[in-house]
């Protein structure tokens, strides 16, 4: 699975290396919640919602953070470890449940109350249709604008993308794929800006459009 990074497509395999290493960094010494996360990320049923994409969202919050202020880096990377840890396209509640999977996890390693409550509201901003209700600032503006920089990768990256979310709702007939990811589509369209800072409307915005745009395209 390839991801887009700043300016080309990137193979990966899963950088289970690279993830520890921010882990360890920015969330705990002890590695044994990163274990389990990892063995969630390797899910059969995932094609895109793997750990490739948890380390491009940590790797666009470090770019972002070099141009807009990140006021709490360990909550940041600590979100986007655990935002699809529980990841069924089949359940409404995802956010919501690794929302508490995250907040047993830290508490498990000691951190306190007020930490715990900021990653659980990172990773609940990433529940479709919250972004579209809300004006996200700060950290959630990083967060989001990380989680969504795909939109914004190359022609064949974003390929790639789309062609791994259709494989994990594969449940769905292709009438009810293409009526389901037109409007999610529509619905990026619709919003003012999709990229909530100025860094990431800069460096994704038009590219998104010109994707998403693509798509609907396709599907229609």
């Amino acid at each position: 699975m390839a991801e887009q990074g700043p300016g080309t497509l990137v193979a990966m395999t899963e950088p289970d290396l690279e993830l520890e290493v921010a882990w360890q960094r920015h969330v705990a010494a002890d590695r044994g919640p990163l274990d389990g996360l990892l063995g969630r990320h390797r899910e059969k049923h995932r094609r895109y919602h793997t750990a490739t994409h948890v380390a491009w969202v940590i790797r666009h919050i470090d770019e972002l953070s070099l141009t807009e202020d990140a006021d709490h880096p360990d909550e940041l990377v600590a979100a986007a470890f655990y935002h699809d840890a529980i990841y069924e396209p089949t359940y409404p509640a995802n956010e919501r449940a690794s929302a508490r999977l995250a907040r047993r996890d830290l508490t498990a390693l000691g951190w306190q109350e007020e930490r715990c409550d900021r990653v659980t509201e990172l990773i609940e901003a990433t529940e479709h249709g919250a972004p579209a209700s809300i004006d996200p600032a700060g950290d959630t503006a990083i967060f989001l604008d990380a989680d969504l920089a795909v939109l914004g990768a190359d022609p064949a990256g974003y390929s790639a993308y789309a062609t791994a979310v259709r494989s994990e709702y594969r449940h769905l007939d292709d009438e009810e794929w293409r009526s389901g990811r037109t409007a999610v589509l529509r619905g990026f369209l619709e919003r003012p800006a999709i990229f909530s800072t100025v860094t990431g409307r800069e460096r994704w915005e038009d590219r998104a459009r010109a994707n998403i745009s693509s798509e609907l395209a396709r599907l229609s």
